[in-house]
């Protein structure tokens, strides 16, 4: 008979960050080892229930008795069965006997074709099993495969040493009503479960029926047994605590929050005013990542003194919760706060010696040496882009000395923006603050870049140094290890040329990174490599923002220098891809290329067409066609116009087409041949300017 399965197992209280894994792994499972072996129907469902101190789960549809099987099996080939007069030989005794057929006769077998010889097979049913058996190999494999972080060897009352994640105290495993005989971790299962700690009653919780199991916990135990529910529960109470205004609740810390409590409760407390001083990232993050507790903001996101817990326990009076949890954030605060007036004590600038103490790499020196690669890079950055240099310089050399404070030590996260406070401390140009922070960005996907020229210059050359000085020394990614972060160092590059439209060549700016090795024995000049993967991540960008990899292709496939233009080059693609003439003329440009490649060598090089030798009247329609669009495409890229410059070349369909159904390119005539290949050329040359169309016929 089909019921609703449970099996759970009550513990000691987990860890808070490997609870979601651990929940869904043991749900899983459970769930895949019945299901290879036929006991789900096809609309069974499956909950996954894990709270601090237990893990379960429910599916509904479970069958009682696996269905009877057919089963065909391989006996042995008959050459082994059958002896030389036919007769059935010792070894198919003996193979039949094992398979606990002994007193099957040849007659009842099945003979037929296996592969390329004959075999002896026999057909029979087996009978289901029993959900119990099933189910005591399916936990035992499930809790052998847990992704736990940490195994803990712990000693039952019987005395044997068991292993698990955290002590089991409990096995309970249901089907219906009735009790399944499983054992594990020296627990034998029964129907009985723990509920909260300090809101049950204390005793063991009777669950009467499997599909019981989350009503029961709730309303006797005061645990809510799904991470999810308990999730979005703390998710409306801080909501509804916050008012009017803003809480700061990211996933990460929603997540552990609800994998520390069975029964959610938020409370507010409060912390002295005089705290704002400090930088209020510093405290938002104090309280997260120490206290887990959510720091909430005014409308301008500016910090509150008030803040607001999540609580296991649930009072009419939380007087105490609060006091004790407004105790307890009031030395972190003050460390803050110690931690901000000492660092303002000495000035950036007076930190920077101390950087040469700092390893950046055992390849690439010091923090010291780093920091000065940076800064010459940043200033030949700004001063091809023609921002302040000085400034860049500044920037840049200061963009690290954050690193030695005290705060940054405490909050590694706060690198860079304790960097901006202390240098406006110090009384440093506002660009030059900004630029401490700044340079770090983009520091993940969809992350604003860079607001200001400074910040500009010193995060590409902060990317730069790091791209070109890690691939240098042979530590580039491979598949999905990219310890270094190259991917996003080179896609961050990508964005800022992008979408800053900045002007600046890529050869140019590798050039100018590598330079900045030039006392550094084992750097090896990665640039090819490096170019071909920066446009590799430009590639990946582009895609993600809707253009067709065909598209991407016919933009990128010349490998551009620049790519400030390519968005507007793209649309301008696209645009064209849309016209009638396009698929003709991509087809042609895409002959052209071939053409023009197979005679690559032979061809003079510098040819021009001599209208002298055009015979054809399809050859000199399309030299004059081209003769009167040239000025209109060079007149519309020349102002930028890409749109224009590819629509442009739609007036030449006819004449290409003409050329190729009536023109023998590879005449047999040497002169008159390479005067056809020159026309093609030119034309090749003006369909490219802005794209390589003929991808599009890809």
């Amino acid at each position: 008979m089909n019921q609703t399965l449970l099996v759970e197992l009550q513990t000691e209280e987990l860890p808070p960050k490997a609870l979601v894994k651990l929940g869904a792994a043991f749900a899983a499972g459970i769930a895949n080892g019945l299901k290879a072996r036929d006991f789900l129907e096809a609309g069974s469902s499956v909950t996954t229930h894990a709270t601090p101190r237990r893990l379960a789960v429910t599916i509904t549809d479970v069958r009682g008795t696996s269905p009877d099987k057919s089963i065909r099996e391989k006996v042995l080939p008959v050459s082994v069965a059958l002896d030389k007069e036919g007769n059935p030989s010792a070894p198919l005794a003996k193979k039949l006997a094992a398979l606990g057929f002994p007193d099957l006769t040849v007659d009842q077998l099945e003979r037929a074709q296996d592969g390329k010889a004959e075999s002896f097979f026999y057909t029979h049913t087996a009978a289901g099993s029993p959900l119990a058996d099933a189910l005591q190999d399916v936990l035992a494999e499930t809790v052998a495969k847990l992704p736990i972080p940490k195994v803990m060897s712990y000693q039952r009352p019987s005395g044997d040493t068991v292993q698990f994640v955290r002590p089991v105290h409990l096995l309970t495993a249901l089907h219906g009503e009735q009790v399944l005989p499983l054992s594990l971790l020296g627990l034998t299962a029964g129907r009985t479960t723990m509920g909260h700690r300090f809101l049950s009653h204390g005793g063991p919780i009777t669950i009467d029926h499997a599909d019981h199991y989350a009503q029961v916990l709730e309303a006797e135990g005061k645990v809510l047994s799904s991470l999810d529910a308990r999730k979005e529960g703390i998710r409306a109470q801080l909501l509804d605590k916050a008012g009017s205004d803003q809480v700061l609740m990211p996933e990460s810390l929603l997540d552990e929050v609800a994998a520390l409590v069975e029964w959610p409760v938020v409370y507010e407390c409060r912390f002295e005013e005089e705290f704002l001083a400090v930088p209020q990232e510093c405290l938002i993050l104090t309280m997260q990542t120490n206290q887990k507790y959510f720091a909430l903001t005014d409308a301008e996101g500016k910090l509150r003194s008030r803040f607001l817990i999540v609580s296991n326990i649930a009072t009419d009076d939380p007087t105490a919760i609060v006091g004790g949890n407004e105790r307890v954030v009031r030395p972190r605060l003050s460390d803050a706060k110690f931690f901000f007036e000492q660092d303002k004590k000495k000035t950036l600038e007076s930190r920077l010696p101390q950087l040469a103490n700092v390893v950046y790499h055992n390849k690439l020196g010091s923090q010291a040496e780093r920091s000065e690669r940076i800064t010459k890079l940043a200033t030949y950055i700004a001063t091809r882009l023609g921002f302040d240099a000085a400034l860049a310089e500044r920037g840049a050399r200061l963009s690290k000395a954050d690193l030695l404070t005290d705060m940054v030590g405490e909050f590694p996260e706060l690198q860079g923006i304790m960097g901006t406070y202390y240098a406006r401390h110090d009384g440093e140009h506002d660009e030059v603050a900004r630029a401490a922070s700044e340079h770090y960005q983009p520091r993940f996907a969809g992350d604003a870049l860079p607001a200001t020229n400074t910040g500009l210059a010193v995060a590409l050359a902060d990317k730069l140094e790091t791209l070109v000085g890690i691939w240098a020394i042979g530590l580039q990614p491979t598949g999905e290890k990219d310890p270094f972060a190259l991917r996003r160092h080179a896609l961050g590059i990508m964005r800022m040329l992008v979408e800053k439209r900045l002007p600046l060549s890529i050869a140019d700016m590798l050039a100018d990174a590598v330079t900045t090795f030039a006392d550094q024995p084992a750097f090896k000049d990665p640039r090819p490599e490096v170019t071909a993967f920066m446009l590799d991540r430009l590639r990946g960008m582009l895609r993600e923002r809707g253009f067709s990899p065909n598209e991407v292709e016919a933009v990128l496939a010349q490998n551009p220098d620049r790519v400030d233009d390519v968005v507007q080059r793209l649309e301008a693609v696209q645009a064209f891809a849309a016209l009638p003439e396009a698929a003709s003329l991509a087809a042609a440009n895409k002959r052209i290329t071939n053409i023009l490649k197979k005679n690559e060598e032979a061809m003079p090089k510098d040819a021009v067409v001599d209208p002298a030798l055009l015979q054809d009247q399809a050859e000199k329609d399309l030299a004059a066609a081209v003769t009167r669009v040239q000025p209109e495409v060079d007149a519309a890229f020349a102002a930028g116009d890409f749109s224009g410059t590819l629509k442009t070349l739609a007036q030449l369909r006819d004449q290409v087409d003409a050329f190729f159904n009536d023109v023998m390119v590879m005449a047999d005539d040497v002169t008159l041949r390479n005067n056809r290949l020159a026309l093609l050329a030119s034309l090749h040359g003006m369909m490219n300017r802005v794209a390589d169309i003929s991808k599009l016929a890809a």
